[in-house]
């Protein structure tokens, strides 16, 4: 449980015992523990069994694959992936790689829908670059249309791994991932993945056998 779901819950809690305080009604009560007890619940963390191996680049988050293609940056050609999260999705985001993060850089901007292509250069974000040794990786946490709120607890210098908690977005929202072009994509555009545990692609030249491990709370 991310302690975010601890406060809201709470919060709400105080708000159902002064209604009932004043009106004595259980059915006004209901609205605010109906709303503390989704907050407990948007908020959960789960365990994940996260892949180990390498070259494996994993989901940073739980959604829905959108976009899966080649684009050209000022560093060369490079794949990007795409994932959706809805309001039911787990919001917790997780490193894709094993590595140091070599940029963490949050930038403001609008609010439009996630699904909303200009969405990856006008909204509210932060970019995260990973030097993984043999490859880099990138990955964008992007507001959408509810989420009002990045969360990102890493900073230049920090050594990360795979699958490691790394912080989350509120209420709807997007996760691009930016990986070398020559990776071989293990996910298709629709797919449903979970954050820490779907290999989204692998390095054609490093040795990525699976052992899963797990990543408690």
């Amino acid at each position: 449980m991310v302690k975010d779901g601890y406060f809201y819950a709470i919060g709400f809690g105080v708000v159902a015992a002064g209604i009932f305080y004043l009106t004595s009604s259980p059915w006004l009560v209901a609205i605010p523990v109906l709303l503390a007890m989704f907050f407990l619940w948007f908020f959960r963390d789960p365990t994940r069994e996260i892949p180990s191996g390498r070259g494996m680049i994993v989901s940073p988050g739980d959604g829905v694959v959108t976009e899966a293609d080649w684009v050209e940056t000022k560093s060369g050609s490079k794949l990007r992936l795409s994932i959706f999260l809805n309001v039911f999705n787990v919001h917790v985001n997780r490193s894709p790689v094993t590595g140091t993060v070599t940029l963490c850089e949050h930038r403001k901007g609008k609010f439009l829908n996630a699904m909303n292509k200009d969405s990856a250069m006008l909204n509210e974000q932060t970019l995260i670059t990973i030097d993984a040794g043999e490859y880099e990786v990138s990955f964008k946490q992007i507001a959408g249309l509810l989420a009002r709120r990045i969360v990102c607890n890493l900073k230049v210098g920090d050594r990360v791994e795979r699958g490691e908690r790394m912080g989350l977005i509120k209420f709807g929202s997007r996760v691009d991932v930016l990986m070398p072009a020559d990776a071989e994509l293990k996910v298709s555009k629709g797919d449903k993945v979970a954050g820490g545990s779907t290999v989204l692609a692998v390095l054609p030249d490093v040795d990525a056998v699976a052992m899963p491990r797990a990543m408690g709370a």
